[in-house]
């Protein structure tokens, strides 16, 4: 199955890593400032700020797809935004929002594993979604993220582009632990 064009674009931009201190990465920047303050729904000055939601902006935009009203949060890409639309099953490059303590987070679906059992963490053993997002240790990048924090209605896909079948990828954990905390 092809992927999506977000797909490929975020694909694309794995690596990218925001600069800790006063100095901000000119990627991240470009993107904050390509998308304005009035389409992210805030005014950002840094790639500080947690920026899931903005580099989620900059794919839908960069595809010419719609973004939610305040795409910054990570919760408008979900139900609660009244985003896209809402998938009882995931397709590769679908838009998943995961619940966390002080927030929460957006990324893409690139598959899913059963967790490890043989792993010497909860988090290694948790059943994981692997999510390709921005702001993950503070870099683009894929990362196991825990299946019982998908939030309510927090599987969509954007209005616009057909929407292919369900389809499950499995993948290995590789003993890495599932993510608790995505900045």
């Amino acid at each position: 199955m092809a992927e999506p064009a977000w797909l490929k674009l975020a694909r694309a931009q794995i690596g990218v890593r925001e600069i800790v201190g006063t100095k901000h990465s000119p990627v991240i920047m470009r993107w904050i400032q390509e998308l304005g303050a009035k389409a992210l729904g805030m005014k950002i000055n840094d790639d500080e700020t947690p920026w899931c939601g903005t580099f989620m902006a900059w794919l839908m935009k960069q595809s010419g797809l719609t973004m939610p009203l305040i795409p910054v949060r990570a919760a408008s890409w979900g139900r609660a935004g009244k985003y896209g639309r809402e998938l009882l099953g995931p397709r590769l490059g679908c838009i998943m929002v995961f619940t966390r303590h002080g927030g929460g987070h957006v990324g893409l679906y690139i598959g899913e594993d059963e967790g490890d059992p043989r792993g010497r963490t909860a988090a290694a053993r948790a059943p994981s979604f692997h999510i390709l997002g921005g702001n993950q240790s503070n870099s683009v990048s894929i990362m196991r993220i825990a299946k019982e924090r998908l939030a309510p209605g927090g599987m969509r896909w954007p209005h616009g582009p057909a929407l292919p079948p369900a389809q499950i990828v499995r993948l290995r954990p590789s003993g890495a632990p599932a993510s608790t905390n995505e900045a």
